[in-house]
């Protein structure tokens, strides 16, 4: 007859087991090795593979504005509020209709329609542009960029606009590239900038 196994009360817990120890040559320490060594590399994989879908993303907000530009000059405040507006936030509205109707009623929406309505959501929400398309200097600069080079981007001066204040002009970053640096800032621009100091 086997022994009976007694109850431990609630109250109270068994010790905790010891950690097995191996010997570093066995082959035991080696499987460990190699578990911990593929598990490493899946990690790596893993943020690489974030990193790198975060860079395409980035080159398609930039890209995008890169052929918003007109072929000679830039653009001018309003006509800067006009793309992001008209072109930049209703980008998704048909593929976002073929889903909607794609949809018999009483069914849950899919996946891709959930995950367009938040990116027009935080869009429209944020309501910025990334970099400043309406000084001569930067413009020059973007215009050079070979639109692969995310790194190409740190060197261009960034502004914020919003839909509240349409006059309103913040410089978010300063640019990096050596021909923004030299050349002053507008009057307006800095007036604007020194406003929306004031207010926020």
């Amino acid at each position: 007859m086997a022994p009976a196994k007694t109850k431990t009360p609630k109250g109270t817990t068994s010790a905790p087991k010891k950690e097995k120890l191996f010997h570093p040559s066995s082959r035991k320490a080696d499987q460990l090795a190699r578990k911990a060594l593929r598990k490493g590399k899946l990690g790596n994989l893993a943020s690489k593979r974030g990193q790198k879908a975060n860079s395409l993303v980035q080159v398609d907000v930039y890209g995008f504005y890169f052929h918003a530009l007109p072929e000679e000059g830039t653009l001018t405040l309003p006509e800067l509020h006009s793309v992001v507006k008209d072109l930049w936030l209703t980008r998704y509205d048909d593929e976002l209709e073929q889903e909607r109707a794609a949809r018999r009623k009483g069914r849950p929406k899919s996946a891709r329609e959930v995950k367009l309505e938040e990116l027009k959501l935080r869009e429209s929400d944020e309501y910025r542009t990334g970099f400043d398309l309406t000084h001569p200097t930067n413009v020059e600069v973007f215009r050079r960029w070979d639109q692969k080079e995310v790194a190409y981007i740190q060197l261009l001066r960034f502004i914020r606009i919003t839909s509240t204040d349409p006059e309103l002009v913040v410089i978010s970053r300063p640019g990096k590239h050596i021909s923004i640096i030299g050349v002053p800032e507008p009057a307006k621009n800095e007036d604007e900038e020194m406003r929306g100091v004031e207010e926020g």
